[in-house]
C-alpha cells in the first residue's frame, strides 16, 4: 500500500472533479458512506477508457459517486447500478438527478443476491464492477460474471481491505472473519481456471480480471 507521503502527492496531482463530486465526497465523509477512495477511483476510471466500456454493471450503488463519475468519465457508456440501502438510494437519486450524468444510469433497488433476472434483462456488460458487501465478494462474482461479454473486464475493490489482509491478529472477531473471507475470495479469483487476475496496491486494493481466450 502506498505511504501517507505518496499517497497525498498522487492527490495533489489529480486534476478538480466537479463541485457536485466533491460535495459527494464531503456527504460521504460526514455521513461515514464509504465510497472509492479518489486514487482508486481514478485508476478505475482508467482502465475503463482504455478498454471503451459502453455497458458497465455495478454491485454496491452506495450515493451513486462512483456510478456518477463512471458515467462523466465516459460520456458514451451507459451504467446499470445495484443498491438494497433505502437511505443511500434516496442520497444517490437525488444526486443523480442533479446532473446530465444521471440520465446514463439506471439504478436497480435491491439486494445484488436477488435481483438476478433484472441484471440479466440488460445484459451483456463490458465491465463489472463490484464494491458491496465485501464478504459475498465470491457470490457477486459467481452470479453476474455469467452476463460478462468475452472481452470483458470485472473490477473489484477493496480487495487488501486496508492492508489487514496480511495481519495474522486481530483482535475483532467481526473484522477478523470479513478478512478471512476477503483473502479467500483473493486467493479464489487468483486461481480462476477462466480468468486472468491481478491485484494491485491502489487505493484499498483492486483486483481487475479479464476472461482468458
Amino acid at each position: 500500500m502506498l505511504n501517507d507521503k505518496l499517497h497525498s502527492y498522487i492527490e495533489e496531482l489529480i486534476s478538480e472533479r466537479e463541485p457536485l463530486f466533491i460535495e459527494m465526497e464531503n456527504y460521504a465523509k460526514e455521513n461515514k458512506v464509504p465510497i472509492m477512495e479518489l486514487v482508486g477511483i481514478e485508476a478505475l476510471l482508467q482502465f475503463l477508457r482504455m478498454h471503451d466500456s459502453k455497458k458497465i454493471l455495478e454491485v454496491g450503488t452506495a450515493i451513486g459517486y462512483s456510478a456518477l463519475r463512471m458515467a462523466e468519465a465516459l460520456p458514451k457508456a451507459s451504467v446499470v447500478t445495484i443498491e438494497r440501502d433505502l437511505e443511500r438510494i434516496q442520497a444517490a437519486e437525488e444526486f443523480m438527478n442533479r446532473t446530465k450524468y444521471g440520465e446514463q444510469i439506471f439504478l436497480i433497488k435491491g439486494d445484488a443476491l436477488e435481483v438476478e433476472e433484472l441484471v440479466r434483462e440488460r445484459a451483456p456488460y463490458d465491465a463489472i464492477f463490484v464494491d458491496a458487501a465485501k464478504g459475498q465478494y465470491q457470490k457477486f462474482f459467481e452470479i453476474y460474471s455469467k452476463y460478462l461479454s468475452d472481452d470483458g473486464i470485472i473490477i473489484t475493490d477493496n480487495v487488501l481491505f486496508k492492508g489487514l489482509v496480511t495481519q495474522s491478529e486481530i483482535e475483532s472477531k467481526r473484522i477478523r472473519n470479513l478478512v478471512k473471507k476477503i483473502d479467500g475470495f483473493n486467493r479464489w479469483l487468483m486461481n480462476h481456471s477462466d480468468y486472468h487476475t491481478v491485484i494491485l496496491p491502489v487505493g484499498d486494493g483492486i483486483a481487475i480480471s479479464k476472461k482468458k481466450r
